[in-house]
């Protein structure tokens, strides 16, 4: 097989013989694994799993795979889901699947926006939308609110300020997906006291590092870093290229685990949120979550090699 023809699954599988062996002690028997890499949220403390999910793809279609994906993040002690208003079938789809007492094991993460932009047939903006996703979610209240696309920052701010003194929300944020919206953002995260923002950053699209992660750093913010995979397109560019035998030295088996590594391993990243709709992605992302994370000199080496096209 060429490898451009390289699917995920295929890498997954070519890595299963060296993530089995990283499951081995020297005698053969079954080793404990890692411990989990969390970060703290800067405002209060609280500690996060570096690695969460990203629900933008979910589809009422896929609900039992999706309820079993879920259920298996909680078993490898992932907690941080990440959805939105807009995301379709998303918020019910996680609400299904936590009912029954999994509610209090996760860190849920929604979006609103002031304009109502994202809705399918639907005109819910402001207070109706979060009341919409408190009850698709199941629950009385969301751990993290975030403005969508910074779509009403200054207009909605004030009502997230009044959710979070009345304990419906525990943190609020604002988001964006494109470096285009980065300068705004910055004005936003000089105006407001936010506890997080969400920003699209990778090995590929290094721009926050520079526009944004050091003042959330300054600032005393958490960030979720979304796309990681750059929307599939680094993945799938990674795939095409042999993963460096270093990358075991950050306890790294899989394309996957390498970008998610480099990701959160900035120190102003609090979580990375990559996609998933299949149990095996999702296994090996929260993978990332356990084991070295590069330090500044591993950072440095991982993106030459990425720049120079894996020479």
């Amino acid at each position: 097989m060429r490898p451009h023809h390289l699917t995920r699954r295929g890498a997954l599988l070519a890595g299963l013989g060296a993530g089995a062996s990283a499951l081995l002690d020297a005698g053969g028997a079954a080793a404990a694994p890692a411990a989990l890499i969390t970060k703290a949220i800067p405002a209060t403390g609280e500690l996060l799993p570096v690695i969460g999910l990203g629900t933008d793809k979910f589809r009422a279609a896929d609900q039992d795979v999706i309820s079993t994906e879920i259920h298996r993040m909680q078993q490898l002690g992932g907690t941080v889901i990440d959805t939105a208003a807009a995301y379709g079938d998303s918020e019910a789809l996680i609400g299904a699947a936590l009912v029954g007492g999994q509610r209090d094991h996760f860190f849920l993460a929604t979006k609103l926006t002031a304009s109502g932009n994202g809705y399918a047939g639907r005109d819910l903006a402001g207070a109706a939308s979060f009341e919409r996703s408190l009850a698709l979610l199941k629950t009385q209240r969301v751990d993290l609110l975030q403005v969508h696309n910074l779509d009403g920052v200054d207009e909605l701010m004030p009502q997230l300020q009044q959710w979070k003194r009345a304990g419906r929300i525990r943190y609020l944020g604002i988001t964006t997906s494109r470096v285009a919206q980065h300068e705004q953002m910055r004005g936003f995260m000089q105006r407001h006291a936010l506890d997080f923002i969400q920003v699209d950053y990778s090995i590929d699209n290094r721009e926050a590092a520079r526009t944004l992660l050091p003042l959330a750093a300054q600032r005393r913010i958490a960030v979720l870093a979304n796309i990681p995979f750059g929307f599939g397109a680094v993945l799938r560019q990674a795939q095409t290229r042999k993963l460096p035998p270093w990358a075991a030295d950050i306890d790294v088996t899989s394309w996957g685990q390498f970008l998610l590594k480099y990701v959160v391993s900035h120190p102003a990243v609090t979580c990375a949120i990559p996609g998933s709709t299949q149990v095996a992605h999702l296994e090996d992302n929260q993978a990332a979550a356990r084991g070295r994370l590069p330090d500044a000199a591993m950072r440095k080496k991982m993106e030459e090699f990425w720049d120079t096209g894996g020479t």
